[in-house]
Formats: C-alpha cells, structure tokens, sequence
C-alpha cells in the first residue's frame, strides 16, 4: 500500500505544479487575449509557423535525459552534470542549425520576413539547454513550489514586454520578444532558486546510461511533435496564414485550460511512480488515481468550453476572431482523452518500457498521418477531424499494454469514469440551451458559467463521486498541515 506520507507529498506538489499550470496558463491566456486584440491574425499565423520547428528543437536537446535522470533509482551528480553539459551543447548546436536553415523554412512558406523571426527564435534553444536538467532535478526531487515562483516571475515579467512591444508597434516580432525574455527569466530565477548547480563531473558512460533509456522517449517525443506539428506545417503550406492564426488560437486556448490539469498530473505522477516502480498494484493504483482525478476535471471543462465556444471568442478576441470557433470545439474534444493517455504512458515509462512507449508512437502516428494524407487538400476542418479520429484510436492503444503489465484494462479505465461523463452530460444539457435564449455574449456566457458550475458541484456532492470526495479529503489534509507549518508555537508563549 502507498503510505500516508507518500499521499500527502503526491498532493502537496500536484497541488504546486497545479497552481504553477493554472497560473501560467491563466495568465498566458490573457496575455494571448491582449496581444490578439493589438495583432492581426496573420502576424500570429507567421510565428505559429516558426514553433513548428523550435518545438522539434527543444526536443531534440533534451534527447529523453530529463526523463532518465527521474526514471534512475541512484542518479547521482556525475549523471546530472553529464546531462547538463551534453543539452547545453545541443543548444548551442541548434541556435547555430536554426542560423543556417532560416533562410530555407521562409522559401517553403513563401514568407521572406520568417528568416529573421527563425534566427531570432532560435535564442530560446540554448537557454532551454541550459534549464532542462534543473527541470528535471525539481521533477525528481518533488519540488515544484521552485518551478512555481520561477514560472509566474517569468510569465508575468515577459508578458508585459510583449504587451508593449505590441502596443508599440512590433507586429509579430512582439511575440517573439514575450518568448524570449520568457524562457530567459525562467532560466534565471530557476538557477537561483534551486540548490542543484553542475559540478566539474563528466562521465560518458553514464550519459550513455541515460540516452539508453532516453532515446527511445526522444524518438516518441519526437514522433509526436512532429505530428502534432504536421498539421500548422500542412495548414502553413496549402492555406492562407490566417487559416494557419484560427487553428493555432484554438489549441492554444484548449492548451490553456488542459495542461493546467494534465501537465500538473503527468509531472507528479512519473517520479511517484517511479519511487515504487517495483510493485505493480501500487503502480496500477497511482494511473487509476490519475485517471479518475484527471478525468474529473477534463471532461467538464473541455465539454463546457466547447459550448460556450462562441460567445467566449467573441466576447474576448472579438468578432475578427470568429473562425476559431470550430477548430477550438474539436481541439476540446480531442482533449478529453487526454488523462487516459498521461497515465497509461507514464505507468508504463514508470516501469521502465521505454520501448513500448516508442512503439505505441510508431503505431499512433501511422495511423493519424494516413488519416491526415487522406485528407489534407480538403479543408482545415477535415484535418481537425483526422486528429479527432486519430485521439479516439490513440487512447485504445495507449491503454492496452497496461492489460498486462498492471492488470488495469482500457474497459476498467472507461467504466473508473463513467460516473463523470454522465455527470457532465447533464451538465451540458443545462447549459446548452442558454445559448438560444437571445441574450448578449457577456449574459449569455455568465449564466452558462454558473450554471454549469453548480450543476456539477452540487451533483458531485448529492451523487458523492469518489474523485470530488477524494479532491476534497486531500485538500483538507493539505490545508490542516499548511496551517500546522503556519500556526505559532504556543508553547513559547
């Protein structure tokens, strides 16, 4: 059985990395409202081009050692230096490759101003090697209330650069300047603020150790990138840069909301499995936790945003925005699958597979590629649909290692949420039909909220759901021993 302690620790930092998520995600997503009423949409569809390739970058310097540094029972400094000085090498390398290919990533789009904005953006690659390793000593270590301080220092300080880079004119380029001071200040205020720093240790077999374990998970990482990339980079090509602005706004308004729930749950739940990696039932118990956990607060808030989609975009980006309305709908219920997903694989990196991990890659990106093929000349909505498709068969597989490894079934995983989905069924219900009463977007969207709200809450309470009963058990344990840290010592008195 996973002890008291091992609970209360597991809580206290989901509940960091969960305050971290929400706010910098929180705040991401109004600086993303200002800069889209200050930019147009085809200045944001010109740096939506450029992540394509950054994404796939950053990805290349971490090469799977932030995960095997986690993963490793007896990581020590030698392993965590070596992975330092290998990703700040890698960073260097990548500025330089992003220099050089500039020019040829602007002639296949046909957009002479991205050379520029490529080269520019590829000073965030370095920096990002040299953060990586800190990240995942915060990750092991289970210290997330660090990457809290470090993260909204960041994302507040940046935002205001951007904003008025912005508002003075920059155009795109005041993107690339949020972005940029961002990753710096991150990097900062984690090296401050952490105890780990890289000593004078190197050893090539250990850094060999770790790529062993760790490329596989970079390969996976990669495969995955490259196709959720591969959608912005056909969009990019076959359509207009304002096709390529509507779909990027709706993922990173589906982003907002859904990896303050799902980056929050995938960092903890690694290194807490990983700690008792040698039992499977304890193992199977966490990824059920976190599916049930997971899945308690995804389904109603991706299927409530996707409802009050329309009056939310235009009351916040304004009617120029309008056309995110679908692409943010599918994006919504793409996302739904996505606690099935984070814990099904990482129970199985938990164990040490890998190998699994990058053939479940190989299996679910041929899949999704031969859908978007099919479909890519048609329109940008077809596209989104290919992606739906692709999530749905994603989660059946993803599940069905686990059949084995922890006895935990994708029907088991299903039926742990059904009392969920039924519940947010009801809860639409009741907020759908608001939207045709007549009321303006500011009205129309206020009572969708409460409404919603309540319906869950009070059905949560009345129906006693297990995830809500237990959400509120930890957070009463978390809140007796905060205020047991605060409360003076009244013996001294």
């Amino acid at each position: 059985m996973i002890s008291e302690d091992m609970k209360i620790k597991t809580a206290s930092n989901l509940a960091w990395r969960f305050a971290e998520r929400i706010g910098a995600h929180g705040f991401s997503f109004i600086l993303s409202v200002v800069l889209a009423r200050l930019l147009l949409p085809e200045q944001f569809g010109l740096i939506a081009m450029v992540t394509v390739f950054t994404t796939i970058m950053v990805i290349i310097i971490d090469c799977g050692t932030a995960n095997a540094l986690i993963q490793k029972k007896d990581a020590d400094d030698t392993d965590f230096s070596s992975a330092f000085y290998f990703n700040a090498f890698l960073g260097v390398v990548s500025l330089a490759f992003m220099f050089v290919v500039a020019p040829l990533i602007a002639g296949f789009y046909g957009e002479e101003e991205l050379t520029g904005l490529v080269r520019a953006l590829g000073f965030m690659l370095p920096i990002q090697g040299l953060v990586n390793v800190q990240l995942a000593y915060v990750s092991r270590m289970l210290i997330f209330k660090k990457l809290f301080f470090a993260t909204m220092g960041a994302t507040v300080g940046s935002g205001v650069i951007g904003v008025w880079m912005a508002y003075t004119g920059y155009g795109a380029w005041a993107i690339v300047g949020q972005r940029l001071s961002c990753a710096a200040m991150s990097a900062v205020i984690l090296w401050l603020g952490t105890k780990w720093h890289p000593r004078f240790l190197f050893s090539l077999g250990r850094l060999k150790g770790l790529l062993r374990y760790g490329w596989k998970l970079l390969a996976t990482s990669l495969l995955d990138s490259g196709y959720a990339s591969l959608g912005r980079l056909v969009i990019g090509r076959l359509y207009t840069p304002s096709d390529l602005a509507f779909y990027s706004k709706g993922q990173i308004i589906t982003d907002s909301f859904v990896y303050s729930v799902n980056d929050s749950v995938d960092a903890v739940i690694l290194p807490v499995m990983s700690q008792v990696q040698g039992s499977p039932p304890n193992v199977r118990a966490i990824a059920r936790r976190a599916i049930k956990t997971g899945s308690y607060f995804m389904w109603p808030l991706m299927l409530g945003l996707c409802v009050v989609a329309e009056p939310l975009v235009r009351l916040v980006l304004t009617e120029k925005w309008i056309e995110t309305v679908p692409y943010l709908r599918i994006f919504c219920l793409i996302c739904v699958f996505n606690p099935l997903h984070t814990a099904n694989l990482g129970a199985i990196k938990a164990m040490g597979r890998s190998d699994l991990i990058l053939k479940l890659a190989l299996i679910n990106k041929t899949i999704g590629i031969a859908a978007l093929l099919v479909v890519m000349r048609h329109s940008v909505m077809a596209i989104m649909c290919s992606m739906l498709f692709a999530a749905i068969i994603s989660s059946f597989i993803n599940a069905y290692p686990n059949k084995k490894i922890l006895d935990y079934r994708y029907f088991e995983q299903v039926r742990d949420i059904l009392p969920t989905i039924a519940l947010t069924a009801v809860m639409i219900a009741a907020v759908y039909p608001i939207a045709v009463i007549g009321m303006d977007d500011f009205w129309t969207l206020s009572l969708q909220l409460v409404t919603g709200l309540t319906i869950y809450v009070l059905g949560s309470v009345v129906l006693k759901l297990e995830s809500f009963t237990y959400a509120m058990a930890l957070f009463r344990s978390y809140r007796k021993r905060w205020q047991k840290r605060t409360s003076p010592n009244k013996t001294g008195i």
